[in-house]
């Protein structure tokens, strides 16, 4: 099985907004950053799986194949903060949740751990379901980050070393012998 994990493209969030599990819409250029992510993608057969947020379903949707929906893709769920500019986040509530973000949670919201074993868990249920099969995963940088570090040789708090760019690719690559979980 090949999974190809990708980022939604950027949606329409002005600068310095906190947003993660809010729906939020795509950026009016969506049309040219969907055909940028086309003409990434491997030849098919291939299967869609998305996160329901509308920014990856709409781009899921795009590439011609019906999509499954999957909750467990959707982004961190950053809480009381959702939709506040991160300046208007209180300093003590943004050090305490800085110091251990992995495995605390924002006021209201889910720790990075928390995100790190949903993804885990559907990538497990993909490699039952798609034995075989290239799988695109269309979801949100938090899930990319969580599912590359342990493949690199990361810890979940090294995650945020990993670039991951707006309609970005990237293969979830297996060790030799090794099962993706």
């Amino acid at each position: 099985m090949n999974i190809i994990l990708i980022r939604h493209t950027p949606a329409a969030v002005e600068q310095g907004i906190c947003y993660g599990r809010t729906d939020v819409p795509l950026h009016a250029s969506f049309v040219s950053d969907r055909e940028a992510v086309r003409a990434q993608l491997p030849a098919r057969p291939w299967r869609v799986v998305t996160s329901p947020s509308t920014r990856c379903r709409q781009l899921a949707e795009s590439l011609g194949a019906a999509a499954l929906i999957d909750e467990r893709l959707l982004e961190l769920n950053f809480g009381h903060w959702e939709l506040r500019r991160w300046e208007d986040i209180p300093r003590k509530e943004l050090d305490t949740w800085g110091d251990d973000f992995v495995s605390k949670a924002p006021p209201g919201g889910e720790s990075f751990l928390e995100l790190a074993v949903r993804a885990e868990h559907f990538i497990a249920d993909c490699a039952k379901l798609f034995h075989d099969e290239t799988v695109l995963v269309i979801t949100h940088a938090g899930i990319i980050r969580a599912l590359l570090a342990p493949r690199l040789g990361l810890t979940l708090k090294q995650a945020f070393s990993i670039p991951v760019d707006f309609g970005g690719l990237y293969p979830l690559v297996k060790k030799a012998g090794a099962a993706f979980v």
